[in-house]
């Protein structure tokens, strides 16, 4: 898959649409246009008509991908070049399901630095994982409820929250919300409530396990109760190392750290792997930091290819060959109470992470298919 320029399609409200850019830039021609319309933007919706991909399906598929013009760096825009792999995205990615694991995943967004993307990163991973028919839980371990909002569920005072699962002892299930706008999507709100939880926690018992177990529970109950497996559940942490985190850490089996593109972000990132080092040791053994995503990425800037390529070059399983690029419609959808899944699926930051969870899924697939053969 080619990686993605970081150039965003996107200006102000509107999304450039594939036939203006191409007769601004040159570098695409009208054949796009036609080819993207045979594959629309992802539907959300199980009704939609989508069936299972078949072998002449697939033929189709590269054939149609094939199709698209290749760019060229030095005679093509960055815009150009940025049609160029959303097309190809939308056209790959459009109908397909990604393979189930053979248990739940679950996977602990983590970076004590803020404003790198942890909760767009959350909420839109799972989006699209359900998107692709998987059964999806968000918790939002966050005292802010960002990911609540953007999952568009109730989490106003006084509603069951994970503030109750922590403090209180309640069930899981007593808070589990179903997103309205993905189906196969569920999460458990944060509410204002949960800003107070660091210092509740300090005195009780088992302090750093308790999400751990009342998650355990929940996902017992749904087997006993006949329901569906839970295939992934992706937690949102607050941007800091408190009790909080240390639950999210306790509950993970895996770590999946969003890196902003930035200086700043790898100096953070040697202090949060040294913690989930120390929550390995004491608390957690089974804690892997398994996926490493590069976000707001921007490929015209140095610093931005440089960064990319320290990680890689540090980290190189465990991070995603897909960046996902800044983008207006990644930072409007919140205000809509949407993902960006949903609220422009056609978008480049919609397409970017829905590669971006198949990778995830595609991944976790090939290493249990390289375990049964060892």
């Amino acid at each position: 898959m080619t990686e993605s320029s970081g150039v965003s399609t996107e200006s102000g409200d509107d999304v450039v649409s594939s036939d203006a850019a191409s007769s601004a830039s040159g570098g695409l021609d009208s054949s796009v246009a036609t080819t993207v319309a045979e594959f629309p933007a992802p539907s959300l919706e199980p009704s939609a008509g989508t069936s299972p991909i078949l072998p002449g399906r697939e033929t189709q598929r590269a054939a149609l991908i094939d199709s698209i013009p290749q760019t060229d760096d030095d005679d093509d825009t960055p815009l150009a070049a940025q049609l160029a792999v959303d097309a190809r995205r939308r056209i790959d990615l459009h109908g397909r399901k990604f393979p189930r694991p053979e248990q739940t995943r679950i996977l602990t967004v983590a970076n004590q630095k803020g404003g790198v993307g942890k909760t767009t990163t959350t909420v839109n991973l799972a989006a699209g994982l359900a998107q692709a028919g998987l059964n999806v839980l968000v918790i939002d371990n966050d005292p802010q409820g960002n990911a609540s909002t953007a999952l568009g569920i109730e989490h106003r005072a006084g509603t069951q929250s994970i503030y109750e699962v922590l403090v209180e002892g309640a069930p899981l299930s007593s808070a589990v919300q179903a997103c309205p706008d993905v189906p196969g999507l569920w999460a458990v709100p944060a509410t204002i409530d949960l800003s107070g939880a660091e210092i509740e926690l300090v005195s009780l018992v088992s302090r750093e396990t308790r999400l751990r177990r009342a998650l355990d529970r929940y996902l017992e109950e749904r087997i006993e109760n006949g329901e569906e497996r839970i295939d992934y559940v992706l937690v949102d942490c607050p941007p800091s190392l408190g009790l909080l985190t240390v639950n999210a850490f306790v509950v993970g089996r895996e770590v999946l750290i969003p890196i902003q593109c930035e200086y700043y972000a790898l100096e953070g990132l040697s202090q949060l792997l040294k913690t989930i080092e120390l929550i390995r040791a004491h608390l957690n053994p089974e804690l892997t930091v398994s996926t490493i995503l590069l976000t707001m990425y921007d490929g015209r800037t140095n610093l931005a290819q440089q960064v990319a390529e320290e990680v890689r070059t540090h980290f190189p399983e465990q991070t995603l060959r897909t960046t996902v690029p800044r983008s207006v419609r990644i930072s409007e959808a919140p205000s809509h109470g949407q993902t960006v899944m949903t609220y422009d699926p056609s978008s480049t930051g919609a397409l970017a992470y829905l590669e971006a969870a198949r990778e995830v899924a595609d991944r976790h697939a090939q290493r249990a298919d390289l375990r049964e053969r060892a």
